[in-house]
């Protein structure tokens, strides 16, 4: 039974994929490399210093932080007019609440873009009992310890924990964790967030049921 829903932040609860994607793609412009939209995919959940500078070193260059301070001064700039809390979101959110079940962020991004980005949300930060981001960990996904992390401050074993993710490092990341693991197709085709380890795989947040998180649901519901 699920005890706690741990939610991955960007392609998730966030529609922000297109506007990192865009904010690292003018990043790196500014250091002379002209990068394509999908090469960035492989690096999809992993933390900017991966997804700024994976692409980086492919095209040669040393990755060095100001990449990623580059790229988030891009990202804050176009965030208001690009990203949006995906539709269903804060319903979802209300009736795992009404359940009883604990819910966390669990997002390899800086504390500071996961900030901005739950402030899209429009619901109030005291229904996440834990906000856990990639400052507060050595190791990002596809490695375990941020949702690891989660899970020990709502105070679920990991086994009680449900996760909700569309990158594939991210599905890898709870699986690893020895969490279940249920995605959405924002990012990824179903089949391959299928093959790699997801339990459900539906097309939005909004498709997602508490039974697809192994939640009862509310009475009434």
């Amino acid at each position: 039974m699920t005890l706690a829903v741990l939610f991955d932040m960007d392609g998730v609860l966030v529609d922000s994929e297109a506007v990192i994607n865009a904010a690292a793609i003018q990043a790196l412009a500014d250091y002379g490399v002209s990068a394509r939209p999908e090469e960035f995919l492989p690096f999809v959940g992993a933390g900017e210093d991966r997804y700024v500078g994976g692409v980086a070193e492919r095209h040669g260059l040393t990755y060095r932080v100001e990449m990623k301070q580059r790229t988030y001064e891009h990202y804050f700039r176009l965030l208001p007019a690009m990203g949006h809390p995906f539709p269903g979101v804060a319903g979802l959110l209300a009736r795992l609440r009404r359940a009883g079940v604990a819910l966390a962020v669990a997002s390899s991004a800086d504390r500071r873009k996961v900030v901005a980005n739950l402030a899209l949300l429009g619901v109030p930060a005291e229904w996440f009992a834990a906000t856990v981001t990639g400052d507060d960990i050595t190791r990002k996904k596809p490695a375990p310890d941020l949702y690891l992390e989660a899970a020990r401050r709502v105070g679920v074993a990991p086994g009680g924990c449900c996760v909700v993710e569309d990158a594939l490092n991210g599905v890898e990341a709870a699986r690893a964790a020895g969490m279940r693991c249920v995605a959405v197709a924002t990012s990824f085709p179903p089949e391959r967030l299928a093959a790699a380890g997801a339990a459900v795989v539906r097309s939005s947040p909004a498709a997602l049921t508490l039974a697809d998180l192994g939640v009862a649901a509310e009475e009434g519901a």
